[in-house]
């Protein structure tokens, strides 16, 4: 995931000020998305988006910030973010 690295930088889905993010195509680059909209998401924001989501649920259901914050299966993590001071997490892919 590539980073970029700001004074003051807000995470599109949780919300936070955090210090690096990193860009999420709103429709995967697998599924057509190379050129489309990015949004800057905090690293546990957009692993947790990846572990949740397959790339065609997330062409399909899950292509604007908007959708992806109000997706069920992110209530409860969007719940436990909030207000935490952590920059980066390590998630683990679970078996589907």
């Amino acid at each position: 995931m590539p980073y970029f690295k700001s004074e003051d930088v807000t995470c599109a889905l949780c919300g936070r000020n955090v210090s690096m993010l990193t860009y999420h195509h709103l429709i995967p680059k697998q599924k057509g998305g190379k050129y489309t909209d990015t949004v800057p998401l905090c690293q546990p924001c957009h692993t947790t988006i990846h572990l949740t989501f397959s790339n065609r649920e997330l062409a399909s259901e899950y292509n604007s910030i908007e959708k992806l914050k109000s997706a069920a299966p992110l209530q409860k993590y969007l719940q436990w973010i909030q207000g935490k001071p952590i920059e980066k997490i390590a998630n683990k892919r679970k078996k589907r």
